[in-house]
């Protein structure tokens, strides 16, 4: 039977690009495009030969275009003698170009690890970056342990700014995203060039060059209230380490910003805040209340966390904290009084 004559079962689109990289990292040389057609797995189902294949081409370029972004270092070798024929043109993953250093070995059981720990992300925002590390680690070739695989945990990174300001990062592309910033009514699109995406204190932050603004800021993805636009204009990034930079810029700004509170022991607040600060939560009875110091990196986080406990938490110092959870409290108070009146007493 011709393969024009039957119906191929569909091959999944992971194991089509596994077997594309497999089938390049086995070969010198290189392939030709007629060769990957007729030859690999997710392809050659499809493949007719002498027939027409230009729908199983434009799937190759998409393919080529896909595991290039999974970071496998795909070069395209011309045929000597005949440069510019492109049905003689050879792909090819160079020699080591995608091998681990020679000292570097894994054990069936460190692969199965190291497996899990990509897949948490498989169904968050962070899924490109699981896609890259479980096809290098199928490329080592190691057999993983089974019996724990389907213990496997899922995780969701629930911005989802995270993915297209990902994708702007590893093209040095300029972005615009609305930004709402505590205190103001509207949003404000703004417009950057994005150098780190770094999570500190359990949130996520974007820092870059706000262009309008003329320097470097740092933006709080749950903030970004609106798509992000990836523009058509790019940037070359000046310096290296943004990361590391913005780290412990955002570990400054906590270390230097220092709350005193009373929390009531045994309440909702005691609870959660001893969950967060473990130790630092002295002993105290039931119903008594007891001092607690807090960092912080963002006043206005801060002070929607501790409204939300209401007479739990006494905020005692920074006065620009006090005033930020009073004035929480009362907006709640207006929005529930059936009075019509104005409460202005603290």
């Amino acid at each position: 039977m011709s393969p024009s004559s039957s119906s191929p079962s569909r091959v999944p689109v992971e194991e089509r690009l596994f077997s594309l990289v497999l089938a390049l990292l086995a070969t010198e040389t290189g392939l030709t495009k007629n060769e990957i057609l007729s030859t690999v797995q997710g392809y050659r189902q499809r493949y007719v030969s002498r027939g027409d294949n230009s729908s199983l081409e434009r799937q190759f370029e998409r393919d080529k275009d896909d595991i290039r972004e999974l970071g496998v270092p795909l070069e395209t070798v011309e045929a000597p003698g005949d440069a510019g024929n492109n049905q003689l043109l050879r792909y090819r993953i160079p020699k080591g170009a995608y091998d681990l250093p020679a000292d570097v070995v894994f054990s069936p059981e460190e692969i199965t690890l190291l497996g899990l720990a990509a897949t948490v992300w498989r169904e968050g925002s962070l899924s490109a970056e699981s896609r890259r590390a479980l096809m290098k680690l199928r490329s080592l070739g190691v057999e993983a342990d089974d019996p724990i695989v389907g213990y496997a945990p899922r995780l969701r990174a629930r911005e989802s700014a995270f993915e297209p300001l990902n994708i702007a990062l590893e093209r040095r592309a300029i972005v615009q995203f609305p930004y709402l910033k505590p205190g103001e009514r509207a949003s404000r699109t703004r417009t950057v060039a994005p150098l780190s995406l770094v999570q500190h204190q359990g949130r996520w932050h974007l820092q870059g060059i706000d262009q309008d603004a003329k320097g470097s800021r740092t933006f709080l993805l749950s903030r970004m209230v609106g798509p992000v636009k990836i523009t058509g204009r790019t940037f070359e990034p000046d310096g290296s380490d943004f990361a590391a930079k913005a780290l412990e810029e955002l570990e400054s700004i906590w270390a230097g910003n220092v709350a005193e509170i009373e929390v009531v022991a045994g309440s909702d607040a005691a609870t959660r805040l001893g969950k967060r600060y473990g130790d630092a939560v002295p002993a105290a009875r039931e119903g008594e209340s007891f001092r607690l110091t807090v960092n912080y990196s963002d006043l206005n986080i801060l002070a929607d966390q501790l409204a939300g406990f209401g007479p739990e938490v006494l905020v005692l110092s920074p006065q620009s904290l006090r005033d930020a959870v009073r004035d929480r409290l009362l907006a709640t108070y207006r929005a529930h009084d059936d009075t019509g009146g104005e409460r202005t007493d603290g």
